[in-house]
């Protein structure tokens, strides 16, 4: 049986790196590579016309690329997103995260990471690039041990928004799989937070997977 590829679009305002990035893809059977672009407004065009099923883009180019990344995640036929950025900044990370995007991957890192990170979006999987994880988490190391042991505490509830944050679920969409109001899920999202000792969604994330890793990492 002869498997879908999985139809990617890519958006960078650097035409010589858009050009090597579609060069790679093509040469791998996994990817079909469907349209090439440099605006927010064609990242919108792409993401919303059915034609693609991942797009990878930058943050850095003309137009609001976090206002269409919410319009996307809201669209019915719309794309899934992984930000290919140079930016390792974690506010940045979060923020692609939180407005739709389902990967977060640095500029420099492999064709292999890449690749994989496509994959990741293309079932509704979060994925951010595993050295940019470890740089954030760096930051919550005198809070790990705590934030492993407080998974024991956790709530069936609880269980089931980290499980939904791991598949990259928004707060609407969090919202309507618990048959919950958003309200309430903010509520759960605050206290969560909380007995992780952590500070934003992406770190729930991070934590609930070194703890899937087991000790020692």
């Amino acid at each position: 049986m002869t498997l879908s590829r999985i139809r990617v679009s890519m958006i960078d305002d650097h035409p010589a790196l858009l050009r090597g990035l579609a060069a790679f893809f093509a040469q791998d059977a996994r990817f079909e590579i469907v349209s090439l672009g440099g605006t927010a407004e064609e990242l919108r065009q792409v993401g919303l016309d059915g034609s693609t099923d991942v797009v990878v883009a930058d943050l850095n180019m003309p137009g609001s690329v976090f206002d269409v990344l919410t319009e996307i995640v809201h669209h019915k036929s719309g794309a899934r997103v992984v930000v290919f950025t140079a930016h390792a900044n974690a506010e940045l990370a979060i923020k692609a995260l939180d407005c739709g995007a389902h990967a977060f991957v640095l500029k420099g890192a492999s064709s292999d990471e890449l690749f994989e990170a496509v994959e990741a979006a293309s079932r509704g999987e979060i994925f951010v690039t595993p050295a940019f994880t470890s740089k954030i988490f760096a930051g919550m190391r005198d809070t790990e041990g705590s934030a492993k042991d407080a998974f024991a505490t956790l709530s069936n509830r609880e269980k089931q928004l980290v499980e939904l944050l791991q598949q990259g679920k928004t707060n609407k969409e969090i919202a309507v799989s618990l048959e919950l109001t958003e309200k309430t899920v903010k509520h759960y999202m605050t206290n969560l937070m909380a007995k992780l000792h952590v500070k934003n969604r992406l770190e729930v994330v991070i934590a609930s997977q070194k703890k899937a890793m087991g000790p020692g990492l």
